[in-house]
């Protein structure tokens, strides 16, 4: 039976910093913000409508893997083993996360009925003391003796309870129930049990550390003090270990870490967790390794895409003398400046997690460089992994694709409904669900303007004060925002403009009175006056299309360009080169970038128009070298598309970067 919707009478964001101590800023509530037009509306409802509901048709399944059906195996209420990927449960956990996040803005019975039966199903599996890790129980319950907790560090046990911990905070924020909450909550107790008096080495268990997060946001919901202890413990632990290496991150103590290094999930997530934990400690030294590994990240091992994670094996420390201390690494982030194309790895996963990541050093910092690199990310690596039907995914997300391909690589290179590791459609679906959360934020007296959509936000400023905040824009193709501010009475506040670090003269206007201060790109631009209930600001970021060149240490681009418009970044696919074959051509550096909007194109995005040089390649016949050969050039007219978009026409060739032509 159907559970009321309850009435829920406080706010719910995705992170609750109100009471953090040591966050500059708070997130919007997921239910005070609603797209309302443009490119962010777009694809909610398509999550909404097509993302969702095919997620949970495949996850509710027995065809593909086993999801929901490992909890009702687990339960007792189905017959059969095991099956799937050991992080299956935690990736159910995030479809249970972007259905509550979807439900905060768009009530629907039947989704709200589908969460309420998963969670009740959920909680039976789970056991009398609190574990739930179905892998484990479905052996247990069928009599294998050797089914115990924590066995294999590989089992993915903290990273399921650290999503299920995330989701649980959301549905109770958005619903006001609290029977998922319970589950959570039962589930840190066994933890807080298990590992009272723990050893370093029973800490490793701790793969893919989304657990970090997971549990200082329950002790946000719950104010806990036993699970912010055990979240401080989990993290000291770590760094005891004597036996650890790169692929996890745990070869050296977090505080002595500078460089973003191993499995960039696993890196990424671990970034987010401390994040948190020093929003509530303000410990300098979480923050030093966080400002240093940050910077490593963004100056040396950042895609253009914003994409993370660069190989998919590699060996860490590179080249290290003591052979014994190099690991093997897994979906990594490299050595610095080593952002190959072709076989580029940038798991989604990867750069979600960077999004993780960088919302939390905004929400404690409250400055504009991170929330450059969120959307960055978002625009370009995240949404390049779903393509525009909603139902197909990437795994990788590579910079270049050529046919045939020099070497052969693991994943797919269209997008597919299913994959066997699939932990990035379902985290690709509850990305899109909330990004309305970061969109907007507040601190005292002051309305932050993260991204531009087209959108409302409702909420208070200060005790007694209700501000509605509308936008009227069409970005990312334009850069024209039109902003309502509308208090419920005259009131004193700042509200806060995020101007872009591409946003090299952008301007700004009150009720049509250009400000005479120029705003500075990457920084928040402060408006701080008494509003009036029909103010208006006008915002202008001028957006022409730019060549972009990478730091010559970067090989792989070396001599090469790639076209960025605003926010986001282009490529050129084989459908659009009029018969060119993509190792023929080349992109003049004094090239006529000519943008404009094509409403018939993939679901109607801005492309951007340029002459190609043509130098055909001619035959290499099996030769590694050979003697620079004058050939015949012409030219060819070509469309740039955003990245986010490419292969949804069909297969064919893609690359971002281009050579120079020779002049």
């Amino acid at each position: 039976m159907l559970l009321p919707l309850v009435a829920v009478s406080a706010p719910a964001p995705l992170l609750n910093t109100s009471r953090s101590p040591h966050a500059k800023v708070q997130p919007a509530a997921l239910d005070e913000v609603r797209w309302t037009e443009g490119f962010w509306a777009q694809r909610f409802e398509s999550c909404r409508t097509q993302m969702l509901p095919a997620m949970w048709e495949l996850m509710s399944g027995t065809n593909r893997s086993h999801y929901l059906e490992n909890f009702r195996i687990a339960a007792g209420l189905s017959e059969g083993r095991p099956r799937g990927a050991p992080f299956n449960d935690g990736d159910f956990y995030k479809l249970l996360e972007a259905s509550c996040a979807s439900l905060a803005i768009a009530p629907d019975r039947e989704l709200e009925r589908r969460v309420e039966d998963a969670i009740a199903v959920i909680a039976k599996a789970q056991r009398a003391d609190g574990y739930l890790h179905t892998p484990v129980l479905i052996r247990a319950r069928q009599g294998d003796t050797n089914a115990v907790p924590f066995r294999d560090r590989n089992n993915f046990e903290m990273y399921n309870l650290g999503h299920l911990m995330t989701a649980a905070c959301v549905h109770q924020r958005v619903t006001g129930r609290t029977n998922f909450l319970a589950v959570a909550r039962r589930a840190a107790d066994f933890l807080d049990a298990t590992f009272r008096g723990a050893s370093p080495e029973v800490a490793r268990s701790s793969v893919c550390p989304s657990h970090y997060m997971g549990m200082v946001e329950l002790y946000r919901a719950t104010r806990e003090p036993r699970y912010f202890a055990l979240a401080q413990k989990f993290f000291a632990l770590r760094s005891q270990i004597t036996d650890g290496g790169d692929d996890n991150q745990d070869r050296i103590p977090f505080a002595q870490q500078t460089n973003a290094v191993g499995h960039a999930v696993r890196a990424n997530y671990l970034f987010a967790g401390a994040a948190d934990l020093f929003m509530e400690t303000g410990d300098p030294a979480l923050w030093r390794t966080l400002g240093a590994v940050w910077t490593n990240v963004v100056t040396r091992k950042l895609y253009l895409t914003g994409a993370c994670g660069a190989l998919y094996d590699g060996a860490s420390p590179d080249g290290s003398r003591d052979q014994k201390t190099i690991t093997r690494t897994h979906q990594a982030y490299g050595r610095d400046f080593q952002l190959p194309n072709t076989t580029a790895h940038a798991e989604t996963c990867a750069n979600i997690g960077n999004v993780l990541w960088n919302w939390r050093m905004f929400l404690a910092t409250g400055e504009a460089r991170f929330v450059d690199v969120l959307e960055q990310t978002l625009y370009n690596s995240v949404l390049s992994g779903v393509a525009l039907d909603g139902t197909n995914y990437f795994y990788t997300n590579p910079l270049r694709v050529i046919e045939p391909m020099p070497v052969a690589l693991r994943w797919s290179r269209t997008r597919v409904p299913f994959v066997s590791s699939f932990c990035c459609p379902p985290n690709v679906v509850r990305t899109v669900a909330e990004v309305n959360g970061f969109a907007y934020a507040k601190s005292p007296g002051a309305l932050w303007v993260n991204l531009y959509g087209g959108s409302e936000w409702r909420t208070e400023v200060t005790p007694g004060v209700a501000v509605k905040l509308a936008q009227e824009t069409a970005y990312p193709w334009n850069g024209r925002v039109r902003l309502a501010v509308s208090p419920s009475k005259a009131a004193e506040f700042a509200v806060k403009l995020r101007i872009p670090g591409w946003a090299k003269s952008a301007t700004v206007r009150v009720n049509n009175l250009l400000l005479a201060d120029a705003p500075k790109p990457g920084t928040y631009f402060e408006l701080r006056r008494t509003w009036q209930v029909s103010d208006v600001v006008d915002i202008d970021f001028p957006m022409p299309a730019v060549l972009v060149e990478s730091n010559p240490l970067v090989e792989e681009t070396l001599n090469q360009v790639a076209i960025k418009r605003g926010p986001v970044v282009y490529c050129v696919e084989s459908a659009d080169l009029k018969g060119a074959k993509l190792g023929d051509v080349s992109l003049p550096a004094n090239a006529d970038l000519v943008a404009r909007f094509d409403q018939r194109l993939l679901g109607g995005v801005a492309v951007v128009d340029a002459l190609l040089t043509v130098r055909p390649q001619g035959e290499w016949d099996g030769k590694l070298f050979r003697e620079v050969q004058s050939r015949p050039t012409k030219t060819v007219k070509a469309q740039f598309v955003p990245y986010f978009a490419w292969a949804n026409r069909g297969v064919g060739e893609m690359t971002v970067w281009l050579p120079l032509a020779i002049q």
